[in-house]
């Protein structure tokens, strides 16, 4: 068959498992069904659509992907015979994956391709990415695409970098990269505020609330105040989305937990931890008084909550913790602004909270107030690149904690923006959202840096580039 073109349709492969068996020793996936099964022959495809290409030697190997149907397959240009070409699949972000799946040998010189596989597995919610991979039979050289899926549940920049945080959920754990516990929060938060465009994982609420409900002390609350709150306001954002009464009865929970940090201390405010003596810092206390008064905006007749919220922003606001440049510090030191970074998080929260207290009590001088801090932050020098896009004060080593800070920022902004009859931050936020863009991988993943370039894929950094996609969307 030296030199004759094969063309496409003819000597496919039309098994699960191709027309040559895997190579020795190779993992083999189960079979995965969406709208068909794997081993689909691509001349069934109901579209195609090449996302990524990678050189083999003189071969061109491809990722053909039939978006309608969710699912691809491998192709080789140049193809000499012997020449093998597959498919490798990944529910995690590819960080793992199975493969070589639907291997097989061109039998002469042209074109030749795999069957089809799904991207996703509907049967147990995994989320998943492909890539095409081809092994030269002159040389043995082996390479493949990077990694892309299909559009479905990526109708929009928002939705796809959700299905992409998708990718990152443990679904062993009911947490995000196996263990992420406030981040985790953080994450589920993301999602709800997106899922009003998509709506396809709702299922990880229940899912989440379920596994991790009995962790640590209970009704996710621990020593750590913060991140008890985080938790409370993942709940309030899950009843919002759901109306199931026991979301609201956790936030609930972890209000009370949170209000036992509460003392006298400088005059009152919370606690960072249990411990009276952990501090009192500024996000401890900006969670509190957003999750009391939003907690009062969903509570008929609520009037503890209320009060609660009252006394914190009373006491917030009076600590000196906003300094003279419109910015919030990190804490208190002898009862005293300790000066210390001005996070992004903690210019952002506050945001929310002041929008919350606003809606439970119509004192318009709780936004004029917002907008006056929010116009401090978006101006700040200090948190902006020379180009104007934001940059958290750790960058570019802002693990463990950091890479969540911009995404609460950012989301909190967006509620405010939405709030306010103009809209003053859309633009800045659109900005904010284009420049990440242009430095996300294939698989709409983003890293640290807004401005680029990507360092690295975790659910922390995935997060926040989902809300501020979100926010930007208004």
């Amino acid at each position: 068959m030296g030199g004759r073109k094969l063309v496409w349709g003819a000597l496919v492969c039309c098994g699960v498992l191709g027309c040559a068996p895997a190579a020795a020793g190779a993992p083999r996936a189960s079979e995965v069904c969406g709208d068909a099964c794997d081993g689909l022959d691509p001349g069934q495809a109901d579209g195609d659509r090449v996302p990524v290409t990678r050189q083999v030697g003189q071969r061109t190997v491809a990722l053909h992907l039939d978006d309608p149907r969710s699912m691809g397959w491998a192709a080789i240009e140049g193809a000499r015979a012997g020449d093998s070409v597959w498919v490798d699949r990944s529910f995690d972000g590819s960080r793992s994956w199975d493969g070589p799946l639907g291997e097989t040998s061109a039998p002469g010189d042209g074109s030749w391709r795999s069957a089809m596989f799904n991207v996703d597995d509907p049967a147990n919610r995994g989320v998943g990415a492909l890539r095409a991979c081809a092994k030269t039979a002159d040389s043995a050289e082996i390479g493949c695409t990077p990694w892309a899926r299909s559009t479905r549940n990526a109708a929009g920049p928002g939705q796809a970098a959700a299905t992409a945080l998708m990718m990152l959920y443990d679904r062993g754990t009911g947490l995000f990269d196996g263990g992420g516990w406030w981040t985790s929060a953080n994450a589920l938060t993301a999602l709800i505020d997106e899922m009003p465009a998509m709506g396809s994982y709702e299922y990880v609420i229940g899912d989440v609330y379920d596994r991790n409900l009995g962790a640590w002390d209970g009704n996710f609350t621990s020593e750590a105040l913060d991140d008890t709150a985080w938790w409370g306001l993942a709940w309030i954002a899950a009843y919002d989305r759901t109306g199931d009464r026991r979301y609201l009865d956790t936030a609930r929970a972890d209000a009370d937990h949170l209000q036992s940090g509460w003392n006298d201390e400088c005059g009152g405010g919370v606690t960072w931890k249990t411990d009276p003596g952990s501090g009192k810092n500024a996000i401890t206390n900006e969670l509190h008084l957003q999750l009391n008064a939003a907690l009062h905006n969903r509570i008929p007749g609520d009037t503890e909550h209320l009060d609660r919220a009252r006394a914190e922003w009373e006491w917030f606001r009076g600590t000196g913790m906003i300094n003279q440049d419109g910015l919030v510090n990190d804490g208190l030191h002898e009862c005293r602004n300790n000066g210390a970074t001005t996070w992004t998080y903690n210019q952002g929260v506050l945001l929310g909270g002041l929008v919350e207290l606003h809606r439970a009590t119509g004192d318009e001088q709780l936004l004029a107030e917002a907008r006056r801090l929010a116009d401090a932050s978006t101006g700040a020098a200090d948190l902006h690149d020379d180009s104007g896009i934001l940059v958290e004060p750790c960058e570019p080593d802002c693990d463990p904690d950091g890479p969540p800070f911009k995404g609460a920022y950012v989301r909190n902004l967006g509620v405010l923006n939405r709030e306010l009859a103009d809209h003053p931050y859309t633009g800045y936020l659109r900005r904010q959202a284009d420049s990440a863009m242009r430095h996300r991988t294939e698989l709409d993943m983003y890293g640290l840096a807004w401005n680029g370039p990507l360092d690295r894929i975790s659910h922390e950094r995935q997060l926040s580039a989902v809300d501020l996609l979100t926010a930007a969307e208004g």
